[in-house]
């Protein structure tokens, strides 16, 4: 039986976020994490001459986090524009994994449509904190993986 080696886990940092609005391409520098996650909602099924539930699939709800450093205007400036004039910002959003150290390769994986939800953070003071930082929720309609890891070169034995 092989097993991963190693070199082949993924450092978490080595990557990017870039989110597009507008046409205009903005690197998300100051992202401490992302996370994207797409939920199988299902129901339960039951059958006459069985004690077993089954499921059964039905929607995705396709979701995101993410905590970036407190100082990134553009969030704010989404959550001004809905306030003011109604109309929910939409933008796309691309995370990029590539460790240059694994031999996997890189994994690109764009989100369509996504848009803020939950809360938003608009001012934050902190005396305890030495590095400010705010969590964001945002859903998403539709995703693309554009270049996917493949097997690496090597594996242990």
């Amino acid at each position: 039986m092989s097993y991963l080696l190693e070199r082949d886990t993924l450092n978490g940092a080595a990557g990017k976020a870039v989110l597009i609005r507008d046409g205009q391409v903005q690197e998300l520098f100051g992202a401490k994490n992302v996370k994207t996650q797409a939920e199988i909602t299902s129901s339960d099924m039951k059958v006459v001459g069985t004690k077993r539930t089954q499921q059964k699939p039905g929607a995705v709800k396709q979701t995101g986090t993410m905590t970036v450093y407190y100082g990134t205007p553009l969030f704010l400036e989404m959550m001004a524009e809905y306030v003011r004039n109604g109309s929910m910002p939409y933008f796309n959003l691309q995370t990029t994994n590539d460790d240059p150290t694994a031999t996997v390769g890189a994994q690109v994986v764009a989100y369509y449509n996504c848009k803020l939800t939950g809360t938003v953070p608009l001012s934050i003071l902190d005396a305890e904190a030495d590095m400010l930082t705010m969590d964001l929720s945002f859903s998403y309609e539709d995703f693309e993986v554009l270049s996917s890891f493949r097997a690496p070169t090597e594996t242990g034995t």
